[in-house]
């Protein structure tokens, strides 16, 4: 019999569960982010807690350059 499995996009941890089981069952608590690429192309990732999926997001956004950061600093010291 295979086993399926789910793998947490952030870090790593992995479920395995018989073809009985039912994900929704196995997987309670995890989140499963759906993201459109394109024409029919859906890409999804599965966190096992919101830490991980906040880890994921917050990789994803871009960061502040730490050049305006200090250009904001000096304008307040003024």
């Amino acid at each position: 019999m295979v086993n399926r499995c789910c793998i947490c996009h952030s870090c790593g941890r992995k479920v395995e569960f018989g073809q009985e089981e039912l994900p929704c069952q196995v997987l309670r608590g995890w989140l499963v982010v759906s993201s459109l690429k394109g024409l029919e192309t859906i890409d999804r990732c599965s966190f096992c807690s919101l830490s991980c999926l906040k880890r994921w997001v917050d990789g994803q956004a871009p960061g502040v350059p730490e050049v305006f950061i200090k250009s904001l600093e000096e304008e307040s010291d003024h």
